[in-house]
């Protein structure tokens, strides 16, 4: 048996979903009574929000857990997220953990750790998605900018991908449970709002709003200044959403749209539902209703079969898009998908050489974006402070990185002139606060 935890720590890996997901575990212990502890050492309870994007990521657990394990230190450990999920038995069967929750269970998480005080193992991976949401406390204090998840789950089933099985089916949230958050969002601090979702675009509701009219309502919030979304799916890129990046101001001039490969072949292979053109077309459309628009995207290299010539075709299309951001990684199999049991492995050294060739055309076309933008005056909301005396850091329209000089306060929205770009940032002169 162990004593009912008094401090916990949260630590999340992977994407944005993950961190709101972290941010509201933290939320829940909170709401318990619980403290935050500066660090998972000094954690009474720490909870590990896992990822299984990546290859490796069950041993990257097991890994921490030995960590914390040193030292004769004995916190109660919780494994949450999509490993919890898809690994669960796993993790129980070779790891000394206390409770092991999924996705779409973590609002159970105070009960599951007065079970583990109790002296027995705790597990939830079931998927109750509508409940989850409707028991999770009210947003407390947060950034000036701030995440909102929306829809969760896919129905695409990409061949290398597990979030169909680890984050179940898209379902939406109900319109007025996102707009009531949002509008808490904003009274607790928020100045900027990015609605998450796995393929955010295909949010909806049973009277067709779409993401369009979703984000016309939020445009509505008072003291909301800033709208975001990711991940969009090409294949629910409409016309609404489009028209919307032209007619709403708050919405920001940046889309994630992932492609993943450029040559055709591979795209089908790995049940995308685009085409190579047919994507190329979305963006020329985004383009034509907000030509200053920031684009990214992701890519997967060394998919199985893939030849030398498919992989051209996916340094082609890079050069007829010219990102302003990306990530790209080498294909890394997951078990339980299609294409792990795939033929045509490509070898190792052949993947490396493809995703240093791409991040070099990625990073080219990064620093091209970044330096265009030299001269031109924008907003930039004020995040944090920087290392420097009297150095600000904050984000432009176009998700950039900016760091100033300037007595403006974390929260701000200030009028900046950019006088110097490099590959991951620029450099910004004040010249009049935008809004208070």
């Amino acid at each position: 048996m162990k004593l009912t935890p008094k401090t916990y720590h949260v630590k999340s890996f992977g994407c944005q979903m993950n961190v709101y997901d972290g941010e509201r575990m933290a939320e829940l212990m909170a709401a318990q009574g619980m403290t935050a502890a500066a660090d998972a050492e000094s954690a009474d309870l720490v909870v590990l929000n896992t990822c299984h994007i990546r290859e490796k990521a069950t041993e990257k657990v097991f890994s921490d857990i030995g960590r914390l394990r040193k030292h004769g230190q004995d916190p109660m450990i919780a494994v949450a997220g999509c490993v919890a999920q898809a690994e669960g038995e796993e993790i129980i069967r070779r790891a000394k953990v206390d409770v092991v929750v999924g996705p779409q269970a973590y609002h159970n998480l105070p009960a599951l750790v007065a079970q583990a005080a109790s002296g027995a193992r705790a597990v939830d991976t079931d998927m109750p998605v509508a409940s989850k949401f409707g028991v999770l406390p009210a947003r407390r204090k947060t950034g000036p900018s701030a995440f909102l998840t929306v829809q969760e789950g896919c129905d695409k089933f990409c061949t290398y991908c597990v979030v169909p099985y680890t984050r179940g089916a898209e379902v939406s949230r109900p319109f007025a449970a996102i707009v009531d958050e949002a509008k808490s969002l904003v009274d607790a601090g928020a100045r900027e709002i990015t609605l998450l979702g796995q393929n955010v675009n295909a949010w909806d509701d049973d009277a067709g709003t779409g993401l369009h009219g979703l984000i016309r309502a939020l445009d509505r919030i008072e003291g909301l200044h800033r709208i975001r979304y990711t991940t969009s799916h090409p294949n629910d890129m409409r016309d609404g959403l489009i028209r919307a990046h032209a007619e709403v101001e708050k919405l920001m001039p940046f889309l994630h749209l992932p492609v993943q490969a450029g040559n055709d072949r591979i795209l089908k292979a790995m049940n995308r539902s685009h085409t190579r053109d047919s994507y190329l077309r979305i963006l020329d459309r985004v383009r034509a209703a907000r030509p200053d628009i920031a684009l990214s995207g992701d890519f997967i290299v060394g998919f199985p079969g893939e030849t030398e010539a498919e992989f051209a075709d996916t340094l082609s299309l890079v050069d007829a898009v010219g990102y302003a951001q990306c990530f790209s990684f080498k294909y890394s199999p997951r078990p339980g998908t299609p294409a792990a049991e795939m033929d045509g492995a490509v070898p190792a050294e052949v993947m490396d050489d493809r995703l240093q060739r791409l991040q070099a055309a990625l990073n080219r076309d990064q620093a091209a974006f970044n330096a265009a933008t030299v001269g031109r005056s924008c907003t930039v909301l004020i995040e944090r402070k920087g290392k420097l005396p009297g150095q600000m850091l904050g984000k432009s329209p176009w998700l950039q990185s900016v760091h100033l000089l300037t007595d403006a306060q974390i929260g701000d929205l200030v009028e900046v002139e950019i006088v110097q770009a490099g590959p991951n940032s620029l450099a910004g002169v004040t010249k009049v606060k935008a809004a208070a």
